[in-house]
């Protein structure tokens, strides 16, 4: 099954298309996206009005061209710059040779609420799994350390001595 872009995700509860310097983005709560260059300070809050598609479970709202009196809330985290790209035109035996290049201005957003619904946001649910992870790996580390050293010198006892070749002497 092909998905498309500006499709919802299935799974998705609560998502949006939104336009951002002339491109459509798929958004849901908790998500990060990478725009085009915004004039905001990092760590300051915005709204994103244009709304093209905005879906709450089974409810979809198509609007033409936008949904009206619906806004995406979003949180700046960073300024970046995009990948080099480069395009180089080489024509032989005419002396033709262009290169452009360049870098893209962009902007980190947090999707904070669609249409004024915030919804679960994705980091919480790592951090809550993450913390019984780290406690199970402490106490295997300790069993490990209570392990008595007579077995340990019985083990290596066992293993036979490793052979050594002689190397042949250059003259």
């Amino acid at each position: 099954m092909v998905q498309s872009l500006a499709v919802p995700k299935p799974d998705a509860s609560l998502s949006a298309v939104v336009v951002s310097g002339g491109k459509q983005y798929r958004v849901a709560p908790g998500d990060h996206i990478l725009v085009d260059r915004l004039a905001a300070e990092p760590g300051s809050s915005l709204k994103l009005g244009r709304v093209l598609l905005f879906r709450n479970g089974d409810e979809i709202k198509v609007g033409s061209p936008a949904v009206d009196d619906l806004d995406v809330e979003v949180k700046v985290l960073a300024h970046r710059r995009g990948p080099r790209i480069e395009s180089i035109r080489y024509k032989s035996k005419k002396r033709v040779r262009v290169h452009h290049g360049g870098r893209a201005d962009l902007t980190a957003l947090e999707i904070i609420a669609v249409g004024g619904i915030m919804g679960e946001t994705k980091t919480d649910t790592t951090k809550s799994t993450a913390k019984p992870k780290a406690k199970a790996g402490s106490k295997a580390k300790v069993a490990k350390k209570t392990e008595p050293k007579a077995a340990v010198t019985e083990k290596t006892e066992a293993k036979p001595a490793k052979r050594t070749t002689a190397k042949k002497e250059t003259k």
